[in-house]
C-alpha cells in the first residue's frame, strides 16, 4: 500500500524519561505552494526538541510534512503552524523550529520558532542558546 499524505503526529513514549537529551531532524524535501503566485516554496526544515513524556514518530511526521505539497501558505505561517502541531502532539520540554527557504525573489528567507513548558529549565546548557547543528548543506544566508 502507497503512504499518503496526514496530518496525524503519532508519538512513542520517551525510552529515557529520567534524562534530558536533544533530538535533532533534518528534513530538507519540504515543499507548500506560494498563497500569492501558486508557484512551488521549498524549504529545509530543522527541528530540535527536548521530550518530555513522548517523542514523534518519524513515518508520521514524514507524512505531515508531505501533507502541505498542495497547500498554499507564508512561510512564517506554515513554519508557526507546524511548530503548534509538534508541540501539540508531543508536549516537550523545548522544541526548536527553524525553516531554511530557498531562494525567491533573490531572498532567502529563515524562520525560526520555538516552544518550551511554563517553567522549564534544562539539565545542561540552555537550548535556546544552542549553535546551529553542523549539518551537512545547512547554510547561514
Amino acid at each position: 500500500m502507497t503512504a499518503r499524505p496526514s496530518k496525524t503526529l503519532e508519538t512513542f513514549p520517551n525510552p529515557v524519561g529520567h534524562r534530558d537529551f536533544v533530538i535533532r531532524m533534518r528534513m530538507p524535501e519540504f515543499t507548500c505552494l506560494c498563497p500569492k503566485t501558486g508557484q512551488p516554496d521549498f524549504a529545509t526544515f530543522y527541528l530540535e526538541y527536548i521530550p518530555d513524556q513522548t517523542c514523534v514518530e518519524l513515518k508520521s511526521l514524514k507524512l505531515y510534512m508531505w501533507s502541505y505539497r498542495d497547500e498554499g501558505a507564508f512561510h512564517e505561517a506554515v513554519t508557526n503552524r507546524i511548530l503548534d502541531d509538534l508541540a501539540g502532539a508531543t508536549n516537550p520540554k523545548f522544541m526548536r523550529l527553524t525553516a531554511d527557504w530557498y531562494v525567491r525573489g533573490g531572498i532567502y528567507t529563515h524562520v525560526t520558532v520555538e516552544h518550551r513548558q511554563p517553567g522549564y529549565k534544562p539539565d545542561f546548557a540552555d537550548p535556546s542558546g544552542l549553535p546551529p547543528a553542523k549539518w551537512d548543506g545547512y547554510q547561514n544566508h
